[in-house]
């Protein structure tokens, strides 16, 4: 925990002692007051109380002002300097003593919620087992560098982010995907690392925070402690507080008009009060409860708890969720468009048939194919690269290599060029098609293959043909989000029509749309959200990162092992796993009502208090203790969310392991 946690900890207990001291110095007061003892006595316990309960009012309210803002606390202390300027001093005594303790309490909940998320940075030891010259010692866990080899025993937490480059154990991820099951882990393949821009198997890799299992791992460190993913998530769910909801915003707006109200409606009840007869004491007291029954205090914290709180629980089930804005426009979403690759699918894709053209040989093609995909970090190039390794001897180098993006690579070996990529790819390089091509490929994309052409030397030697599976709880997740009433449900796909068409079929998306670049997904999304649609875009996070800045909601999958896609995405789901899309809308939804069931109630108490203090109906004790306590009401009411379907994440949904 950083000092600034303990800092503003300390802060909250020394606010609620204040508080404490407050009531108690009210309490002795009034009965001195009572039993008559001492009027001298009785005036300097409420001024203590005066000092005790208004002290961080006066902060908070010096610190409003100087923004331009009058907050409820610079209300309450107009109102208890009012109090006391009259001499009615035991009336400001119990304004200041049930606001600070009403204030207290607030600060306590709401850190509550807080501690919800910042616990998180708790998760990651401090120590850590590092090897450095052949030797074992254990050092801080921020002195740990990139490149150490860090050695976790069993039942330890993971120090930092790391490959695993022996043993092998079951880490339990949970507390950054949100995954019930322990994740099998174990070394990566020998020279793996040593490729360019590949990335680490998923099962090569540990974050810090997670638990391993029975099994001791060694690990190299990837990155440092400030740098880890667990840092990083703390780091953004933190400053997600300052994206505000479109709601929160509006209140915003309305509660400047408000506090401009509630000054007039008290300046007429003053006047009207001295104007019908009424004694100057009299008419200021009435004004001064008028206006402790108008402050805006509840209404204020009515959506900043219940979004805190949403975002905090979202982050348990391991949907970190960036602020309000994107929290409130999830569950009104009415269409969402999904990549197909790694989203609907598995994201595995393996290499399943190659088509040898006439005249080609096999050996060629395959040792050509192998040395310019090896170079390029393109899901689809590690699948070739999988299904070729064993098949050939000595691998050829490639030099001159090249990716164009939605197309395919180009590269040099042994003299000849080399190109792997779409059929359009060929054709915008002047490769002529034939009829034996064409027909290789319509067969591939008939049995929902993405297929890749070959050619060497500006002429076609074979066709690849790729299986990516769908994922098994697609067709289920789906079905739920229909019955959300979520009415267009719509697949994007690089690949082939066909292809997407075969896929699509299978899951029952509504339609899918196949051969688009970045660009074209742009123009899909913006297309969606025709007629002001509130759209979402769910893919990556990185490839897809454009649709999904046009997206009213960007949501990027398996975003535990991407820092592109936690930084650019509105909603990052930590681990692979779609099936928990259904729950972030019903999380989303249960935010929306608690803020309106909030609203209701701060605007109910507002009504019904400040008629009856216009007409004296209402005296300061009360009208205080009520409008506290619908403060303490509306926070108690959001932190419900903080145990929403707490280990219901996937009902409805049977989870692909």
């Amino acid at each position: 925990m950083s000092d600034g946690a303990h800092t503003h900890r300390g802060h909250v207990n020394v606010e609620l002692i204040f508080a404490i001291s407050a009531c108690a110095c009210y309490l002795l007061g009034l009965f001195a007051e009572l039993v008559r003892v001492d009027a001298v006595l009785a005036t300097a316990l409420f001024a203590c109380t005066y000092f005790f309960g208004g002290f961080f009012a006066v902060r908070s309210a010096v610190g409003s002002v100087r923004r331009g803002r009058f907050e409820v606390d610079f209300l309450m202390l107009i109102a208890a300097l009012g109090a006391a300027a009259i001499g009615r001093w035991a009336e400001g005594a119990v304004l200041l003593a049930l606001f600070s303790i009403g204030h207290a309490l607030e600060e306590h909940a709401m850190r509550r919620a807080k501690r919800s998320i910042e616990s998180l940075a708790d998760l990651a030891p401090t120590l850590a087992t590092v090897r450095r010259d052949g030797r074992e010692r254990v050092v801080p866990a921020e002195e740990v560098v990139v490149g150490d080899l860090v050695v976790v025993r069993p039942d330890a937490r993971f120090p930092v982010d790391g490959t695993v480059v022996a043993g092998r154990s079951a880490v339990d991820q949970s507390p950054i995907t949100g995954e019930s099951i322990p994740v099998e882990k174990q070394p990566i393949a020998e020279g793996e690392e040593a490729r360019p821009g590949r990335s680490v198997p998923p099962a090569s890799h540990v974050f810090a925070g997670t638990i391993n299992g029975p099994g001791l791992l060694e690990i190299v460190a990837t990155a440092n402690t400030g740098d880890s993913t667990l840092a990083r998530v703390v780091r953004l769910v933190q400053s997600s507080e300052g994206r505000r909801s479109s709601t929160q915003l509006l209140l915003d707006r309305f509660q400047r008009r408000y506090v401009l109200v509630i000054v007039a409606i008290v300046t007429v009840t003053f006047l009207a009060g001295l104007f019908l007869g009424e004694a100057f004491p009299d008419a200021f007291s009435r004004a001064m409860v008028v206006l402790v029954a108008g402050s805006p205090c509840a209404l204020a914290i009515a959506t900043p708890a219940a979004i805190l709180a949403g975002v905090s629980r979202a982050a348990r089930a391991g949907l970190l969720v960036k602020g309000g804005a994107p929290l409130e426009l999830i569950g009104r979403v009415q269409a969402i468009a999904f990549d197909k690759t790694g989203t609907l699918t598995q994201g595995k894709p393996v290499l399943a048939e190659t088509v040898l053209l006439a005249g080609a040989s096999r050996a060629m093609v395959e040792e050509a194919a192998f040395a310019v995909e090896t170079a390029s970090d393109h899901p689809l190039a590690g699948a070739v690269v999988r299904g070729l390794e064993g098949r050939i001897g000595a691998v050829p180098a490639a030099s001159d290599v090249r990716s164009v993006t939605g197309r395919g690579v180009r590269g040099m070996v042994d003299g000849r060029t080399v190109l792997v990529g779409s059929a359009r790819f060929l054709a915008d390089e002047g490769i002529a098609a034939s009829e034996e091509l064409d027909a290789a490929v319509a067969d591939l994309y008939a049995r929902g293959m993405t297929v890749l052409v070959v050619a060497i030397d500006a002429r076609p030697q074979a066709v690849l043909g790729l299986l990516d599976a769908p994922r098994a709880e697609a067709r289920e997740v789906l079905t739920m989000l229909r019955a959300q009433g979520i009415g267009d449900l719509v697949m994007l796909s690089g690949d082939n029509q066909r292809v997407a068409d075969a896929v699509a079929g299978s899951i029952g998306v509504d339609r899918a749309i196949g051969g688009l670049l970045p660009e074209g997904k742009v123009v899909e999304i913006e297309r969606l959200g025709t007629g002001g649609r509130t759209t979402a875009m769910l893919g990556d996070g990185v490839n897809d990162a454009p649709a999904m800045t046009r997206a009213s909601v960007g949501i990027a999958m398996g975003a535990a092992g991407s820092a592109v896609a936690l930084e650019t995405a509105d909603v990052a789901v930590m681990s692979d796993d779609i099936g928990r899309i259904p729950y972030l809308i019903r999380l989303s939804r249960a935010v929306n009502r608690v803020v309106r069931q909030n609203l209701v109630i701060s605007f109910a108490v507002v009504a019904v208090l400040v008629p009856l203090s216009v007409l004296g109906l209402a005296e300061m004790g009360p009208v205080i203790f009520i409008h506290e306590g619908s403060t303490v009401l509306i926070i108690a009411n959001a932190l419900r969310l903080l145990r929403y379907e707490a280990g219901n994440e996937h009902a409805g949904v049977v989870h692909e392991p």
